[in-house]
């Protein structure tokens, strides 16, 4: 793998003394000992190689010792997981420490700024999924976790707080393959053109950064930026038996080029921040082994905090303008993204690893309404220009059509133009229809990546969050969230969508569309068959076509059966079609998903749903 030159640390002491889990608790109250700070903070590196190169490492980045203004109240989440005076490091940290069995009523009835402390595994939708969603449009600083993959993990994210970047620790990086932002002064932006034409393995791993953006499509193991990969493999990590892993678990080659690889854990960065889908899932939503995943590679380095994606999220432009500016005037990471996501998803997308030390970014959350003026020029421009009142050849028309589109991208949360406009089909014949149907079904049958399939994106970009959310039942048997985002323009239809913890956006509709639910197993072997079940509950009685497609990356070792099926449904009564996904023998074992479709009367509903290959068992 090619890397850069590591820099040698400068000349000033660390502020991290390694030692060894016997000598850790007497260490711990010599640090808490000392007024003055000048004791350097104990860390348990026996027989941790890579803890003792992330000291190493974060000698670039910090130089001074000084404990963090205390959130209201901590928690210890199974304090017999984690070493002796790790909790006593940890308790400057917070002002009251309460038991894990007070943590349901006292925090989510009285509003309190809370860290929680514990191991990986212990962070599990039960009981953190009421935590989560207290915390959104809550207070600034509402939830941050310390944690890692075992004791000495957390005892080293502990010891972290207490550190001082140096002054030579000061850039500002993003780096989007998903994105081309503004670049404001104070930014290194690096976007999908860049990724063509620089080192940026070597401009990562090359500079000490203090906060740094990774925004990306990818899963728990990595953020895809361009040919170069942000990897979440730790090499010192035991693999588990049994867990599903990545392509390079079972022997294969990475999907990207080896040698623009960027492991996490190398990064020096004082705040990392993981902008990808899913890239810090709770213990029990994780779909790889923790050996490959993202968050606790980044917690095993240097990083002081780290901010990670705990589901699905839609960050895109605006969510990028809030964290530059955010990081520009020193405010929270988590509390910006955050505030600038509240109207597109009712959750919170991102969630604090560290003790913050951001000033809090104001409380008032961003549901996605554009200034009134531009909804405003909007209707005027539209009664303007299709209303007659203006002759064709009046020499206004071409500067209100200009501006007509400008007041269209505003409309929209990401302000760049997006792939095709949005329209409102109406039937007029039952004829028309089928026939219609019938011909989108076959077009997304022969290429799901059509256009018209990214209606939940293109409508969504132009609608804002209903107050209503209502609880059900993801396909998984987990709990999830249906919330609808609300046509802003006359053209732009209302989306519903139904979001899963562990599988993220499980459903995709528009209103009076058939409702799609679909059962498989949970992992099938290479050369096997999964058969695929889907639930259709019609909008009105008529026929109804269905699809299933799996992604571009799986279609050349899979076929399916049928690609495209034909069910006339009674209104209001749920309907079953069967479908059969035939694997190649030589299938890469990972984690995948499918999607079936449904279309009724030019309304296109999904629903996805992951699954593993694993390898074939003799």
């Amino acid at each position: 793998m090619n890397t850069t030159t590591p820099r040698q640390p400068p000349s000033h002491p660390t502020p991290f003394l390694p030692t060894t889990l016997r000598q850790l608790p007497s260490l711990v109250k010599g640090f808490l000992d000392d007024p003055h700070h000048r004791t350097p903070i104990p860390v348990p590196v026996e027989g941790r190689e890579d803890l003792t190169a992330a000291l190493h490492l974060a000698s670039r980045l910090y130089s001074g010792i000084r404990p963090p203004e205390p959130l209201d109240t901590g928690v210890v989440l199974g304090p017999e997981d984690l070493p002796d005076g790790v909790a006593a490091l940890a308790r400057p940290l917070a002002r009251e420490w309460i038991d894990e069995e007070e943590l349901a009523g006292r925090v989510i009835d009285h509003p309190t700024r809370l860290l929680l402390i514990g191991r990986y595994d212990r962070l599990t939708l039960d009981p953190l999924r009421p935590l989560l969603l207290r915390s959104h449009r809550g207070a600034p600083h509402a939830l941050s976790f310390l944690s890692g993959r075992d004791g000495p993990s957390v005892a080293w994210n502990v010891a972290k707080q207490y550190a001082v970047p140096n002054n030579s620790t000061n850039a500002i990086g993003l780096f989007t393959d998903t994105d081309r932002p503004p670049h404001p002064p104070g930014v290194r932006v690096f976007d999908d053109r860049d990724f063509e034409r620089t080192d940026i393995q070597a401009e990562i791993l090359g500079t000490d950064w203090r906060r740094v953006v990774f925004q990306g499509h990818g899963k728990d193991d990595s953020v895809n930026l361009g040919e170069f990969t942000i990897c979440g493999l730790s090499p010192a990590a035991p693999a588990r038996p049994g867990l599903l892993g990545p392509r390079c678990a079972y022997g294969l080659p990475c999907y990207k080029p080896e040698d623009k690889l960027v492991p996490l854990h190398r990064v020096a960065a004082a705040e990392l921040v993981l902008s990808a889908c899913n890239s810090g899932p709770l213990a029990d939503l994780a779909l790889y082994d923790p050996k490959y995943q993202l968050l606790l590679n980044a917690l095993d380095g240097p990083a002081r905090t780290v901010v990670s994606a705990v589901s699905v999220h839609d960050s895109d432009r605006p969510e990028n303008v809030a964290w530059m500016r955010a990081a520009l005037t020193g405010e929270d990471s988590v509390d910006a993204l955050n505030s600038s996501l509240a109207g597109s998803h009712p959750y919170p997308a991102f969630m604090r690893f560290g003790v913050p030390r951001a000033t809090p970014t104001p409380t008032t959350p961003s549901d996605h309404a554009p200034d009134p003026l531009v909804l405003t020029t909007a209707h005027r421009l539209t009664a303007l220009l299709s209303s007659g009142l203006l002759p064709e050849r009046h020499p206004l028309r071409p500067r209100l059509t200009k501006l007509a589109r400008k007041t269209d991208l505003w409309a929209a949360r990401p302000t760049h133009l997006a792939d095709q406009s949005a329209e409102e089909i109406r039937a007029s014949l039952t004829a028309d229809l089928q026939s219609l149907d019938h011909a989108i079904a076959g077009q997304v049958a022969a290429n799901p990546e059509n256009e018209l399939m990214n209606y939940p994106a293109h409508f969504g970009d132009r609608s804002r969050l209903d107050a209503e959310v209502r609880e059900v039942t993801c396909h998984c048997g987990r709990p999830a969230q249906e919330f609808t985002r609300r046509g802003l323009v006359p053209y732009v239809l209302d989306t519903t969508c139904a979001v899963c913890m562990r599988c993220g956006d499980v459903t995709f509709r528009v209103p009076d569309a058939p409702r799609l639910l679909a059962y498989a197993d949970d992992e099938v072997a290479q050369g096997g068959v999964l058969e695929v079940r889907a639930a259709l509950t019609p909008a009105r009685r008529g026929p109804v076509r269905l699809g299933l497609f799996v992604p571009a990356y799986l279609r050349e070792d899979t076929t399916v059966e049928p690609a495209t099926t034909r069910v006339r449904a009674p209104g209001g009564r749920t309907e079953e079609a069967v479908f059969r996904v035939r694997f190649a023998p030589d299938t890469a074992p990972q984690a995948y998903y499918f999607t079936v479709f449904a279309v009724q009367d030019l309304a296109v509903s999904t629903a996805r749903r992951h699954f593993g290959v694993v390898p074939h068992r003799t």
